[in-house]
């Protein structure tokens, strides 16, 4: 359920891409120095998101530095990092775990519950050092479940849970003058994830059986229009409170990912469906 929120590559200058997978980058330079090695693998689009917007909110000390690493063992890349480089890494370690561990519940996925073995011991050290926003996503798995259980068709239902879950994500500091304008932000990207997830699911749930809200709409003679409909207001009340905040840099990146590469994944799969068939 993650990856949603990438740049659309094609709009950027390409100093502003380099600086974009710097940011990526340092993310990944985070999880490995403070999680281990395994703990790449939870590397996330979306949290590269939360890394840059809180760098341009609050103007921090950030070091970039040209690094080798084991992926790109002949040349350096930029590297960039500061404290919400290393804290939107720790975030998506934590997500990343706790959706293999959903992924194992769900759907007995023998890969999914080898990674979240793999990845355990380091979610443990990070739960512990962030307990609030442990406690929101214990509880938003805990009431996610419930949800799907009960087979509720209301949309807004579990995608507001993601929502709620984001929103705490985002607030980096609770006491912060800008935390209610940040949470909100993360709280409709959270619920666009959710919906644009289950969209992009839908054929697959609908054979398997697994729950998926937009199923019980799939009579509907517009439902194309109407879920895109759905999904254009969450980036939209998104990109309100996003312009509320006093950015100082990366505007540009941060701007073409909340109005632009958003929709990259629902381009992709609407041109897939439009595609004629032989």
């Amino acid at each position: 359920m993650l990856g949603y929120i990438t740049p659309k590559r094609e709009e950027l200058k390409v100093k502003e891409f380099d600086r974009y997978r710097g940011f990526y980058c340092g993310l990944c330079f985070d999880l490995k120095k403070n999680c281990g090695e395994a703990a790449r693998l939870s590397l996330t689009y979306d949290m590269t998101f939360l890394a840059i917007l809180l760098t341009s909110l609050y103007d921090t000390k950030t070091s970039s530095e040209m690094r080798y690493c084991i992926l790109h063992p002949l040349q350096k890349k930029l590297v960039i990092h500061n404290k919400y480089t290393e804290y939107a890494a720790k975030m998506s370690l934590m997500m990343t775990y706790q959706n293999l561990a959903d992924d194992w519940y769900d759907e007995k996925k023998t890969a999914a519950r080898v990674g979240a073995e793999v990845l355990r011991r380091a979610y443990k050290k990070t739960a512990a050092e962030y307990p609030r926003q442990r406690k929101a996503l214990n509880r938003y798995i805990k009431k996610l479940h419930e949800v799907e259980e009960t087979g509720s068709t209301d949309l807004d239902k579990a995608a507001g849970l993601t929502g709620e879950f984001f929103k705490e994500i985002f607030i980096y500091d609770e006491h912060d003058v800008w935390a209610s304008d940040l949470g909100e932000v993360g709280f409709y990207i959270g619920k666009f994830i959710y919906l644009m997830d289950a969209y992009e699911d839908i054929a697959k749930d609908k054979k398997s059986g697994s729950y998926n809200p937009f199923i019980s709409y799939l009579g509907r003679d517009d439902f194309e229009d109407f879920a895109r409909d759905v999904l254009l207001m969450m980036p939209t009340r998104a990109a309100a409170a996003f312009e509320r905040l006093p950015l100082v840099g990366d505007t540009e990146i941060l701007r073409n990912i909340i109005y632009a590469g958003i929709w990259n994944k629902y381009e992709e799969l609407k041109n897939k469906k439009d595609k004629p068939h032989d």
